[in-house]
C-alpha cells in the first residue's frame, strides 16, 4: 500500500468512494479519471461509478484491464469486491472479440466467442443487419449496415472493434504553416501532434475513426488542422453555428496552405460546397413544415470527403447521428472539451463516431501552462420574501427558473464587475429576460439568439479588440466561440443540471493570458433552492477534472472591497 490511509473505498455495486483528505487524493483521482465517471462530488467524499462504457473507452485507449484492477487494488482501503474485479475484466474482455473486417470487397462481421455468435445470430435486433454466414463465427454485413450494426450492438452490450478501414476520399494537398498569415511561428505543442498522431494512427485500419477530448482553449481546432494534414482529403467539418463556421475558416486559412477558393461556408447564410465544406448542425437538422425529410443531408453525398470532423461532437443532434450510421466508410473526427451527454446517448457517439484516442485532463494542461488558471467561486444568495413566497407557491417545474431570476443576482453582477475593474468579462445566462434586464439596467451590449449574425460578429470582435470590457450573452455563446481575452464570467443562470454546459462556460475563460493572469468564474445561485441542487450537479463534471468551487455568502462578496 502505498499509503497507511488509502483515499479509496471500492463498492459491489460499482461505485468508488474518494477521500479527498488524503495526500493521494490527487493521485488516485487521476488514476481514475481514465475508466471512472464522477458521480457527485461534496466536500469530503466524492463519488464515481465505473461503467461499461468508460471501461471499452479506457481499453480503446491502450489501458488493460491489469492497470485498471491494480489501480483499484493499490489505492483502496479495504479489498475490493470480486464481483468488481470480475465485471472490470468481463468488460474489458468484451472489447475486440467482435470486429468488423474486410476480407476483398467483402464486409466481415466476426466473433472470437462461438457460444457469443450463436445468441447474436438469433438476437432479432441484429438480424436485419446480418447478411450471409460465412463460418461459424463470422458474417457477411452489407456496407450501408456497418453502422447500424455497431449501434444495435453497443445497446446490447456488445462493443464492436471497426478494423474495415475507410475510403481515401477525394485528394487534397493540405499542410500546416511553419507561421501564421501574421507572421507568428506555427508548432504543434506535443500533446496536439500526439492527438493526431493517435487519430490517424499511421493510416492503419485501427486509426481514423476517433473522439479528441481536450478541454476548452487548448487547441482542438489546431488538433482538427494537423488530422486534416495527415489524411490529405477531402473533408466536411460541422459545427454549433455560423460564428464557430466562420471561426473554422479563419483558422484554415490562417494555419493551413489551403486558399480561399478551397473553403466554403454550407449555413443558413451560404451554401458553398468546396474541397473543404464548413457546416452548422442547425442547417443539417433543418426540415421544411409538414415534411419529416431533412433538406440539406444531402450534403453529406454532395463529394466524396475523406474525412468528417464533428466539433463539440457531445452536442451531435440526433438526426446526425442517423445519417453518421451509413458514413462509416469515411474516416471521422470528434472534438470536445467533454463527452458529457444529458441524453445518455455516449454510446452512440462510441459505436459511431469512434472511441476516445485522447483525453488530456484538464489540470495537466493548466500545470504546463497551456491553459490558465481559474478561481471558482459560487456566491449562494437568499430570496426575498415576496419571491420566497412565489417561489413556494409554483408548480415544480417553475421553481428552477424562478430561483434563477432572482433579481438581486443585479447588485452581485455589478459588484464582482467593480472588484475586477480591468478584465474582460462575460456575463451568461440561459433566461433572455433576465439578461435584457441586466443589459438595460448596466448599459451594457447583449447578444442571444436573436441577434442578427453581422450584429454579433460586430460585437465580439469589439470585445476581442478591447472597445468593449463587457458583454452579456445568452447560451448562443456556450460554444465554439473565440473570445480569447475574456478572464472573468458570471454566470447568472444556468440550464438546470448540464454538466456540459458549466465546463463550456469555464472554457470561454481557458486561453493562456498574455499578461500570465488567472481567470474568474463566479456562478451565483439561489441558496435553498432548485437552483442550487442543479449548481451542485452541474460542477460534477469540472470537480472531476480537479476544479473546486469555493463557496461564499453573497453578503461576504458585498462587503468586499
Amino acid at each position: 500500500m502505498p499509503d497507511s490511509h488509502p483515499p479509496l473505498i471500492v463498492q459491489g455495486d460499482m461505485t468508488v468512494l474518494l477521500e479527498v483528505a488524503t495526500p493521494l487524493f490527487e493521485e488516485a483521482r487521476d488514476g481514475l479519471l481514465p475508466f471512472a465517471e464522477l458521480v457527485k462530488s461534496p466536500e469530503y467524499v466524492h463519488t464515481y461509478r465505473i461503467t461499461p462504457l468508460s471501461i471499452w473507452n479506457a481499453c480503446a485507449a491502450g489501458l488493460s484491464p491489469e492497470r485498471i484492477v491494480d489501480t483499484l487494488n493499490r489505492y483502496s482501503r479495504y479489498p475490493v469486491p470480486e464481483n468488481v474485479l470480475a465485471e472490470v475484466r468481463d468488460q474489458a474482455g468484451r472489447f475486440g472479440v467482435l470486429k468488423l473486417e474486410r476480407d476483398g470487397e467483402r464486409l466481415l462481421f466476426s466473433s472470437q466467442d462461438d457460444l457469443l455468435t450463436e445468441r447474436l445470430a438469433n438476437e432479432p435486433s441484429l438480424q436485419p443487419f446480418l447478411g450471409q454466414r460465412i463460418t461459424n463465427g463470422s458474417f457477411q454485413v452489407h456496407a450501408d449496415h456497418r453502422g447500424l450494426l455497431k449501434q444495435a450492438l453497443i445497446k446490447l452490450g456488445r462493443p464492436v472493434h471497426d478494423l474495415a478501414g475507410h475510403v481515401e476520399g477525394e485528394s487534397l494537398s493540405i499542410a500546416l504553416r511553419e507561421s501564421t498569415l501574421a507572421g507568428n511561428p506555427l508548432r504543434l505543442r506535443d500533446y496536439q501532434a500526439e492527438a493526431a498522431r493517435c487519430f490517424y494512427a499511421s493510416g492503419t485500419n485501427e486509426g481514423g475513426s476517433s473522439v479528441v477530448v481536450l478541454p476548452c482553449g487548448a487547441g482542438k481546432t489546431i488538433v482538427g488542422l494537423a488530422c486534416m494534414q495527415e489524411v490529405g482529403a477531402s473533408t466536411l467539418i460541422l459545427t454549433t453555428g455560423t460564428t464557430a463556421v466562420r471561426q473554422w475558416m479563419a483558422e484554415i486559412l490562417d494555419k493551413t496552405t489551403l486558399t480561399a477558393d478551397q473553403v466554403g461556408e454550407y449555413s443558413g447564410h451560404r451554401k458553398e460546397i468546396l474541397p473543404v465544406t464548413v457546416a452548422t448542425y442547425q442547417v443539417l437538422t433543418h426540415r421544411r413544415k409538414d415534411s419529416t425529410e431533412f433538406t440539406h443531408m444531402a450534403l453529406f453525398n454532395e463529394r466524396d470527403w475523406g474525412l468528417i470532423i464533428y466539433d463539440e461532437v457531445h452536442l451531435l443532434p440526433a438526426p446526425v447521428f442517423q445519417f453518421t450510421a451509413d458514413l462509416q466508410a469515411r474516416r471521422r473526427l470528434g472534438l470536445t472539451a467533454t463527452l458529457v451527454r444529458e441524453d445518455g446517448l455516449q454510446d452512440d457517439v462510441f459505436a459511431l463516431i469512434g472511441p476516445k484516442s485522447t483525453d488530456v485532463p484538464w489540470k495537466e494542461l493548466e500545470g504546463q501552462g497551456w491553459i490558465a488558471k481559474a478561481n471558482c467561486t459560487e456566491i449562494r444568495l437568499p430570496m426575498a420574501t415576496a419571491l420566497s413566497l412565489d417561489y413556494a407557491r409554483a408548480a415544480e417545474r417553475s421553481k428552477a427558473r424562478i430561483a434563477a431570476e432572482n433579481p438581486d443576482k443585479l447588485t452581485l453582477v455589478r459588484k464582482i464587475l467593480d472588484l475586477h475593474p480591468d478584465d474582460p468579462a462575460l456575463v451568461i445566462g440561459t433566461y433572455v429576460d433576465q439578461l435584457k434586464e441586466l443589459a438595460a439596467t448596466l448599459e451594457l451590449p447583449l447578444i442571444t439568439g436573436a441577434t442578427g449574425q453581422r450584429k454579433r460578429d460586430e460585437l465580439y470582435e469589439k470585445f476581442r479588440n478591447g472597445d468593449i470590457r463587457v458583454l452579456i450573452v445568452s447560451k448562443v455563446a456556450n460554444f465554439a466561440v473565440d473570445l480569447p481575452d475574456a478572464s472573468l464570467a458570471i454566470q447568472v443562470s444556468g440550464s438546470f443540471g448540464s454538466r456540459q454546459e458549466e465546463a463550456q462556460r469555464l472554457g470561454r475563460l481557458l486561453r493562456p493570458k498574455s499578461n500570465g493572469g488567472q481567470a474568474y468564474f463566479y456562478s451565483l445561485v439561489t441558496r435553498d433552492s432548485k437552483e442550487q441542487e442543479f449548481a451542485v450537479r452541474r460542477q460534477l463534471f469540472l470537480c472531476e477534472q480537479g476544479y473546486t468551487y469555493q463557496i461564499q455568502n453573497a453578503s461576504e462578496l458585498l462587503e468586499r472591497t
